[in-house]
């Protein structure tokens, strides 16, 4: 599985690691299919939905 980073998007993420998914819905971000998802980073995101990005990732890449 290639490397996730806090620079791709919620629609690069999601296309590598499906599983993410049910992670990013239980920590809010419920806009997985509107068009920031394809748009912005899953850093800027994070911020946006005030989360911290580390605590966010680590939880992304468990669910690998």
């Amino acid at each position: 599985m290639a490397d996730l980073t806090k620079d791709m998007t919620i629609g690069e993420i999601l296309q590598i690691n499906p599983n993410a998914a049910p992670v990013l819905m239980e920590m809010g971000m419920h806009c997985l299919g509107c068009p920031s998802a394809q748009g912005e980073s899953l850093e800027m995101a994070a911020m946006v939905h005030g989360m911290d990005i580390d605590e966010l990732m680590d939880k992304i890449n468990a669910a690998s």
